[in-house]
């Protein structure tokens, strides 16, 4: 029986990537019946909105979906359509794996990390304001809650040993955000009491960006707040060779969202050249998702050997192939 999945392209090099995406996860074996939906800019024109209530509602029926790039129309009031998806789902926990890719030459080697961040407080809770009619001065309010903090942290806690990882380190700064900051390394540190098979590890933010430059394999998995997870987590796709590498995947208690996290990348879209890497990885956490653990195998095999082999890769990563050769070298290794 095939399982259903919103299948959103979204912009740009977005319906490129995805479609190769697609290609690539049937190929591996698993049986999934895809619901294309739209969202974005694209959706605009047609919808009047970047996210249509077909797509929100083919989501909330599914709980399952897998999306490309989406673009958000510049200065027409509207918000950005990624983070309206988190918060309509409430999709409290972002994962984003940076694994060091063999054939990708980069300053580190052996990376290993996850970064988990918490997905709907902090900075980004959408609560700003100017304080002024002249619009000199600006306020953000910075929202993190005991509920909030709790979730994701007992989510990372829960992720350490289901993925048999080595230990949890929790990034904050509460040296001088003492009450938000604050919260979420108190309630870290009470549920760190409850996990005393988890090495649990506590580190200042700004020292975490100094130690991941320095030496990326001393960290295993992340836990943090929104804004901090957002920096860190683009910090550690640098360190395997770049957003086009990673993929991410957005958890809430009734839904997920797996996404390639790059951009839209304009200046390329339907020129032919894009890396699917991003998609086709974000295709490997819905299938570890959903239980299927051996097509999600297969497929991250087959991607990391093409990427490996340089038969056929794409010019972000030094190469002249365009994505339908580097799919087609994926999909050769699946067969």
């Amino acid at each position: 029986m095939s399982i259903p999945v919103t299948l959103i392209p979204g912009d740009g090099i977005g319906p490129e990537v995805v479609n190769a995406a697609v290609e690539a996860i049937e190929a591996a074996g698993a049986k999934l019946d895809w619901e294309r939906a739209a969202a974005g800019a694209g959706a605009v024109p047609t919808h009047g909105t970047p996210i249509p209530a077909e797509t929100l509602e083919s989501i909330r029926r599914n709980k399952l979906a897998l999306k490309g790039p989406l673009a958000t129309p510049i200065g027409e009031g509207y918000r950005s359509a990624n983070v309206a998806l988190r918060k309509e789902f409430d999709l409290y926990a972002n994962v984003r794996p940076a694994r060091s890719f063999a054939g990708v030459e980069t300053r580190y080697s052996g990376v290993d990390l996850v970064v988990i961040r918490e997905n709907t407080q902090g900075l980004y809770s959408g609560v700003e304001h100017y304080v002024d009619d002249e619009r000199s001065a600006a306020e953000t309010i910075s929202i993190i809650t005991r509920k909030g903090s709790e979730r994701i942290i007992e989510y990372a806690f829960k992720y350490v040993k289901r993925n048999k990882r080595r230990r949890l380190t929790l990034v904050h700064k509460a040296n001088i955000l003492k009450a938000t900051s604050g919260l979420f390394l108190d309630t870290g540190r009470a549920l760190a009491a409850k996990h005393p098979d988890v090495e649990f590890k506590e580190i200042i933010v700004d020292n975490c960006a100094m130690q991941l430059v320095k030496n990326p394999n001393q960290f295993d998995v992340l836990v943090t707040t929104n804004l901090f997870g957002d920096i860190l987590s683009d910090l550690t796709s640098g360190l395997i060779g770049g957003l086009g590498l990673t993929a991410g995947a957005n958890i809430g208690r009734d839904a997920a969202i797996f996404e390639a996290v790059h951009g839209t990348a304009p200046d390329i879209a339907g020129k032919g050249i894009s890396n699917p890497t991003a998609v086709m990885l974000a295709g490997v956490m819905l299938l570890e998702h959903i239980g299927e653990r051996t097509a999600a195998e297969r497929l991250a095999t087959a991607v990391r050997e093409a990427i490996a082999s340089k038969e056929a890769i794409t010019p972000d990563l030094g190469g002249s192939a365009t994505t339908r050769m580097f799919t087609s070298a994926v999909l050769k290794r699946l067969k």
